[in-house]
């Protein structure tokens, strides 16, 4: 860990920036340094093998193996900037110095012939850098050894002035690029600071303000759009949290307020017994439409909170419609209504039965409220045609208009025409409805025009076909009573599905089922079946 580490993104983007730049100079300095000093030395290399083939050439046209006038150089003939020094030596096989070209220090005769070229730099007497060739070569039946020298301080001398160069360029573009690198921060990050103006001046009576957005395309952009999104939430949020406390304390004063009433006018006034029983009768009724009211605020706050359990399981839906129907028989028989179900008994969802019951609860009553005396309420279970489930219910109520059908569904609200608080509602069914259904998975969807009644239908995923295999709770209590014809029929759509279905139900442990099933195949249960009936 750094032992300091600098608070401001900018100056953090600018170190940062800075090293990376002087990492690539130093790199691209090393890369440089070691190109030229390679290059240079494979240049005088190259200068010092012309040099050998001359001598060669020498060697062949002198019969001695002598030609002192080619090779006659003063070492500090370098230093003016002209040819650099050359020297040669020529060597007898046995050590036997035959040349040396004058001002070459005394040096060792090589110590064997070398089989090739062979190249090393070594230092002069006084401290001259040079290079040496040393080769062999053969005249005739003579063979020779030569070593041609040349200086190698020019080389030297160019790879310390590019190194000085080096060394004094890095600091400068390290600099240049911290300066450069600083105010490129700079810029790229006046947006945020702008944001961060606009975001401190934002509180909870200024959620509409919104974060500026210079370029919705780039990063920042993109967080602004972000933050703005957040803020829109926040502020539908908010503006909902408002208007739900001012409804649920409405809703909430209207009952109190007539409980309030109606006991001080049992106090004021004297009353029989029926006249007292009357009075306490309109208290708890408004006592009891207190208590839905806060059953149903409670379950949307679970709900909110998402403390709300949910128990799946795979549920007969056809089943579940007609439970609803004959739950609310009651309420449709003081109205001369009647309900017809309908559908196909053999469709499933894997869904919270409580929960679906709670949203089909509130949307028939709704449908019973709204209806007119001696309607007919129509309950439907069909399969969707996109893959899923669906049940309808269908009211002859007075519609509703097509511009409610995105606000009916939100708390506490009401259509003003047929829908008022007169009916006994709180605003609050079809909201729980809603949640419902979508914490099981599903939507629903709402068909409504003004006179001619509405149509809410619940869209729910179809149970998957091997999950549909397998019977759903509330049919094993009737288990021992399956004919073999309405195993048949639930668990498969032929023999073949039957089979599958009871392989499935082998690794579970469950043998009595795979017995009757398989007596079911052989003819013998239905007889059994019939047996102890009679």
């Amino acid at each position: 860990m750094l032992p300091w580490r600098p608070r401001s993104v900018r100056l953090r983007l600018t170190l940062w920036y800075s090293a990376a730049v002087a990492l690539v100079v130093l790199l691209y300095a090393v890369g440089v340094y070691m190109f030229v000093s390679r290059s240079l030395r494979e240049e005088l290399d190259r200068v010092l093998h012309d040099d050998f083939e001359l001598v060669e050439e020498s060697l062949e046209n002198n019969d001695r193996g002598t030609d002192t006038s080619r090779w006659t150089s003063d070492p500090a003939h370098h230093a003016d900037g002209s040819e650099p020094a050359r020297w040669v030596e020529v060597w007898a096989p046995l050590g036997q110095l035959r040349f040396r070209s004058p001002g070459l220090d005394e040096r060792a005769a090589p110590k064997a012939v070398p089989q090739t070229y062979e190249y090393v730099s070594v230092a002069s007497s006084g401290g001259v850098p040079l290079r040496t060739l040393t080769g062999a070569h053969s005249v005739g039946a003579s063979e020779f050894v030569i070593r041609v020298t040349r200086s190698e301080e020019r080389v030297r001398h160019e790879l310390n002035e590019l190194l000085a160069g080096l060394a004094l360029g890095l600091p400068i573009a390290v600099i240049l690029a911290g300066v450069g690198g600083y105010q490129l921060a700079r810029r790229a990050l006046s947006p945020v600071e702008r944001m961060t103006e606009q975001a401190q001046t934002i509180t909870a009576e200024r959620l509409r303000a919104r974060l500026p957005i210079e370029n919705p395309d780039d990063e920042l952009g993109r967080l602004a759009t972000v933050f703005n999104d957040m803020l829109q939430r926040l502020e539908e949020s908010f503006d909902r949290m408002g208007r739900f406390t001012a409804d649920a304390s409405h809703e909430l004063r209207t009952p109190l307020t007539a409980i309030r009433s109606v006991g001080e006018v049992g106090l004021r006034e004297q009353h029989d017994a029926a006249g007292y029983r009357e009075v306490i009768g309109s208290m708890l009724e408004e006592a009891d439409r207190l208590t839905r009211l806060v059953e149903s605020l409670l379950l949307l706050s679970r709900a909110d909170s998402g403390r709300a359990t949910v128990k799946r399981d795979h549920v007969a839906l056809l089943g579940v419609a007609r439970e609803v129907a004959a739950h609310l028989a009651v309420l449709s028989e003081e109205r001369g209504q009647r309900s017809e179900i309908n559908g196909d008994s053999g469709i499933t969802a894997h869904v919270d039965p409580m929960l679906l019951r709670e949203a089909l609860v509130n949307i028939v009553d709704n449908a019973i409220k709204y209806s007119p005396r001696g309607a007919e309420i129509r309950i439907l279970v069909a399969r969707d045609g996109r893959g899923g489930v669906a049940i309808e219910i269908t009211d002859r109520g007075p519609g509703i208009a097509a511009e409610h059908h995105t606000r009916i569904f939100e708390r506490f609200y009401r259509v003003e025409e047929g829908r008022s608080r007169d009916h006994g509602g709180s605003g609050l069914g079809l909201a729980i409805a809603r949640w419902a259904v979508e914490t099981n998975g599903g939507h629903i969807d709402l068909d409504s025009e003004p006179g001619r009644g509405s149509t809410f239908r619940i869209v729910l995923p179809a149970t998957p076909i091997f999950s549909a295999l397998v019977r759903p709770a509330s049919a094993a209590r009737s288990r021992s009573q399956d004919s073999c014809s309405a195993i048949w029929s639930r668990n498969a759509a032929g023999s073949a599905t039957t089979i599958i279905w009871m392989v499935l139900r082998w690794p579970s442990s469950r043998p009595v089922h795979w017995r009757r099933n398989s007596r079911c195949i052989s003819g013998t249960y239905e007889a059994e079946l019939r047996a102890q009936r009679s």
